[in-house]
Formats: structure tokens, sequence, C-alpha cells
């Protein structure tokens, strides 16, 4: 290939069309606006709110109030009896949660959540407990460990 061999992409580009240049060019006459009318008109045309004095759609809909909190941390959550199948002793991170397809990422933050008995001693590590999973996984002789949130990147 040389540089004066190179073309853009069939069909990438195309020629403006050349309006109000008469009828054999296809766009004469009214140059593709119709006949008569606000449209027709240089300058015509209604700003985009207006519905013709019709009460616009977003006067008709109503007001939605409050707000979205964009810090809010969305948790995993993971119960105690989703952690039974782990082998006793071992270490659940959320790499290993995700290893075993009960999260989709380990980059989510987990929450372990206290439903269902523990008869395991078993390291549990995520970034928040709630205070019945804590004392189930204390009380099976296991031992658990916070981990920091991820910071957000502004």
């Amino acid at each position: 290939m040389k540089l004066h061999e190179l073309r853009p992409a069939q069909g990438s580009k195309k020629k403006r069309k050349r309006v109000g240049r008469g009828i054999s060019a296809g766009q004469g006459k009214t140059a593709g606006r119709g006949t008569k009318g606000q449209n027709a008109r240089s300058g015509g045309g209604v700003r985009p709110y207006f519905e013709g004095g019709q009460l616009p759609l977003v006067r008709r809909l109503p007001r939605k109030r409050g707000f979205t909190n964009i810090w809010k941390v969305h948790y995993k959550p993971v119960n105690l009896d989703t952690l039974g199948r782990f082998a006793a002793g071992s270490e659940v991170t959320p790499q290993t949660l995700a290893e075993a397809g009960i999260i989709k990422s380990p980059q989510e933050p987990v929450v372990i959540l206290g439903r269902g008995d523990l008869d395991k001693a078993l390291i549990v590590k995520a970034q928040r407990f709630s205070a019945s999973a804590r004392a189930k996984i204390e009380a099976a002789g296991g031992t658990v460990e916070e981990l920091p949130l991820a910071t957000r990147k502004t």
C-alpha cells in the first residue's frame, strides 16, 4: 500500500446536499421545505419546548421531588447460609466470593448478613458485617475482619 492509494472506506464520505439550485438538482424550488407554512420560512420553526400552545409534556408530568445521592455505597449482600459451601478454616474474601460465583466482581463492596447458621470456623473478610452475622461467625470459632472501602475517584 502506498500513500497515494489511501482512500476512505466505501460509503463513509457523502457529498453535501446543495438545496435550492434548480429542478435538475432534485432539491430545487421549495428546497425540501414543503409548501408554505412556518417551517418553510427563513428563521421559522418553534423552540424545542413548544407544542403549538398545548400544555407541554414536561409540564403535564408530575414533579419529581428529592435527589439522588451520588456518594451512596451499594453493597452486595452475602448471607451466612451461602458461606456454608466454603471449607472449615478457609479465608472468605471478596476475591474468593467472586471466584465461587457468589458475587460478580471482587471490586464490589460486600456486606455479610446473618441469615442462616454457620457451623464452621471461617476467616471472613468483607467491607461490612451485620451485628448478627458478626456474632454467629465468632460463635462458630471464626474471625471477622473489616476491609476498607475503596475510595471513589472524582
